[in-house]
């Protein structure tokens, strides 16, 4: 089912990380200890609050960002490629002697990545940071965890206030993740992350749905768990869940679909969908960015992904 863009664009407000990414090519991921040859090196505008913002930008949200840049030779470059998506950047902060976020990614033949992420500014965003008129203004909060997790408190705080519907992406994971952070409208974990938050064990959707539960009881007001090639399980504030099945596509590159993911689930939210619905638009969305390369380029647009829905 393709979905129509509304008269008045959601307004999405997103507090989290801008990195700019180092992707480096090769056949396969070294071994730990091993030294392989990369293929080509590319630098491409990351973050994972960043695509998030560039996501919903592209789905036609009316989006703001709150996050730092470093003084350095990045920081000017990750400016101007969010200015040009058209993100608003007032809340988006000079940090004199500071690095800009860098992500280094290695990404293999298959598609498959792994990420070491040096914060740099990122690491500096501060619960003063984050003002409380960006929220009077919102519907849609995103969140992630590449910023101080006090800094996304407060921004969890200022959102219910405000009745923002919250929406937390929990990547990267961390431990002794604090429950608070769970207090919020939709959680959206994939699978390795939610088994670190619910001590379940994902193997099957059977088990997400559980686990999805679980999530629940720990604060979330609705559940959702990625499953990669597996496409997702939801879990709504009634107990009612399903499974959205993948949709068929290549994947060239996955770093940013969980981004992807989690900027369509706030669009279509605010749009006023269904949890269901939201979740089959968002599985769409991942499935589109993971089919490209990159992590802001390979956003889709509300074209690219009514598309693959009409196809499916």
């Amino acid at each position: 089912m393709t979905t129509s863009v509304p008269q008045t664009p959601p307004r999405i407000l997103v507090v989290g990380s801008i990195n700019m990414d180092l992707v480096v090519r090769s056949e396969r991921l070294p071994a730990p200890g091993e030294t392989l040859v990369g293929r080509s090196l590319s630098e491409i505008p990351g973050g994972k609050g960043a695509n998030q913002a560039v996501g919903a930008a592209r789905l036609g949200a009316d989006v703001s960002l709150v996050g730092r840049l470093g003084n350095d030779g990045f920081g000017g470059t990750l400016r101007s490629a969010l200015a040009i998506e058209g993100v608003r950047l007032d809340g988006v902060l000079p940090t004199p002697e500071c690095c800009s976020g860098v992500a280094m990614i290695g990404v293999e033949d298959s598609g498959q990545n792994c990420i070491t992420v040096v914060p740099g500014a990122n690491g500096l965003l501060t619960s003063d940071d984050v003002q409380a008129e960006e929220f009077a203004r919102a519907d849609v909060l995103l969140l992630q965890l590449e910023v101080p997790v006090e800094t996304v408190l407060t921004a969890i705080k200022l959102a219910k206030k405000n009745d923002v519907l919250t929406i937390l992406d929990p990547a990267p994971a961390v431990l002794n993740f604090p429950p608070e952070l769970l207090n919020v409208d939709v959680v959206c974990p994939n699978e390795s992350e939610a088994a670190l938050l619910t001590g379940v064990e994902i193997t099957t959707a059977k088990s997400a749905r559980h686990a999805a539960g679980k999530l629940q009881q720990l604060g979330a007001r609705h559940a959702i768990i990625t499953l990669g090639d597996k496409g997702a399980v939801f879990r709504d504030a009634s107990g009612s869940s399903g499974h959205v099945e993948p949709f068929p596509v290549t994947a060239i590159d996955t770093t940013a679909a969980g981004d992807a993911f989690a900027a369509a689930i706030g669009l279509r939210l605010a749009e006023g969908a269904s949890l269901h619905e939201a979740t089959e638009f968002a599985c769409a969305a991942g499935a589109v960015a993971a089919s490209r390369k990159g992590a802001q380029p390979g956003m889709p647009t509300r074209a690219d992904i009514n598309r693959l829905l009409a196809q499916a």
